[in-house]
């Protein structure tokens, strides 16, 4: 009960994949597993986790993977656990008898050096019996940390907890799905701002802060609490330019000092959306919009103001009425990680008034603003985390 409470609070859907695997994994001693989200006639692999493979990499790395897609059909495990709603508890993949419609797919291992042995396939069935995808645990463990099949016992255990997660994943997909929709709006006045574009910044936001709290030595339960406001709060980064006008947003050519300033009200608009704080999301989301476009050394914007009613904090005028940009450590910590996930981003990709920069540009860039566009601690943090935010890019392309 206490575990099915604990996954319907977390609001983001890729928290909470990761969070339902990690908890599905401990309830079997199962040292991998993935797990498929349907999307349509599709499985798509959407999460994955491997202990073993995870053991070998350096302090701090994650496993890197590619996102596919399978039909559901019987032609594969999970594809046959989608079709017909059965669960299958197969003690050896390798060792399957003649005859079935599915096959084991050996190219991981092949590509990988790991042997999949033990598998617990099972749907994730709604309360309405719809399923929304399939949880696939891999080698089960004993006490003495020998592979062995998934007990037969564990399977209504199992099961319990997958009602549970379905129903948590879909209150989530409702949630990126209402988070979106407010994207879509803010794409029609401006077409920078993209699905594609905001999951890739809040994804990357995700990564930077993970890795950076690990080293401070956060908790776990403190860096998924806030993984969870943050991916939801960088995706609405930039919503506040739905409040500004169209002959500055389609603008194809500079702005020009009046036109700048207009824009960069977008950050006030965007906090004061989310003005009335019901939530730490709430909270969240205004520090980002006001604050990702901060700079360390002092030069950006929009400094000390009071999103409510846009004037400047007592104290941090400048000799011209304006607010004193923030400067340091001033900025907060979401909105100092933000702005490099944004720009890292922008600079990624083609716009109408640009061509994508080359990688090697874009971390040139990166590297020679640091401790001044940036926090250099943060940047040194981005590219320890590098091979995770270009796994990222490749899950959320352009189309």
């Amino acid at each position: 009960m206490r575990l099915g409470v604990e996954l319907t609070e977390i609001k983001d859907v890729d928290v909470l994949l990761e969070r339902i695997l990690r908890e599905a994994r401990h309830l079997v001693s199962a040292d991998a597993g993935s797990i498929y989200i349907k999307e349509g006639d599709k499985l798509k692999f959407s999460y994955t986790q491997n202990e073993t493979q995870e053991k070998k990499l350096a302090p701090g790395k994650k496993l890197i993977y590619s996102t596919f897609s399978v039909p559901i059909n019987n032609q594969s495990i999970a594809g046959y656990v989608a079709n017909t709603g059965e669960t299958m508890n197969i003690p050896d993949v390798y060792k399957l008898k003649a005859g079935l419609s599915f096959s084991f797919n050996k190219s991981y291992d092949e590509l990988s050096g790991y042997r999949t042995q033990s598998m617990l396939t099972f749907p994730l069935k709604t309360n309405r019996g719809e399923t929304i995808g399939v949880l696939q645990l891999i080698n089960a463990y004993d006490s003495h940390d020998r592979v062995i099949p998934f007990s037969k016992k564990d399977e209504p255990l199992v099961l319990h907890f997958a009602n549970m997660a379905a129903v948590a994943i879909e209150r989530a997909q409702m949630t990126r799905t209402m988070i979106l929709r407010t994207i879509k709006m803010a794409e029609l006045r401006d077409p920078k701002e993209t699905g594609a574009h905001v999951n890739r910044v809040a994804a990357y936001t995700v990564a930077i802060y993970e890795s950076w709290a690990g080293k401070q030595g956060i908790s776990r339960d403190v860096i998924e609490k806030n993984q969870d406001i943050l991916r939801m709060a960088a995706m609405l980064h930039d919503v506040g330019k739905v409040a500004i006008s169209d002959a500055i947003l389609k603008k194809p050519g500079r702005l020009n000092d009046e036109e700048r300033e207009a824009m960069q009200q977008h950050t006030i608009m965007g906090a004061k959306l989310f003005a009335d704080r019901y939530s730490e999301f709430d909270e969240a989301a205004a520090i980002v919009a006001l604050n990702h476009h901060e700079k360390w050394d002092g030069t950006g914007y929009p400094g000390h103001v009071n999103p409510i009613d846009g004037k400047v904090m007592p104290g941090y005028e400048k000799s011209n009425g304006m607010s004193r940009p923030k400067k340091g450590e001033e900025i907060p910590l979401f909105g100092r990680i933000v702005a490099i996930a944004d720009v890292y981003d922008a600079l990624s990709s083609r716009r109408v008034y640009k061509e994508r920069w080359e990688e090697s540009q874009v971390l040139d860039e990166l590297k020679a603003t640091s401790g001044k566009h940036f926090e250099p601690n943060m940047i040194e943090t981005f590219f320890s985390c590098l091979d995770t935010i270009q796994s990222i890019a490749e899950r959320y392309p352009d189309h």
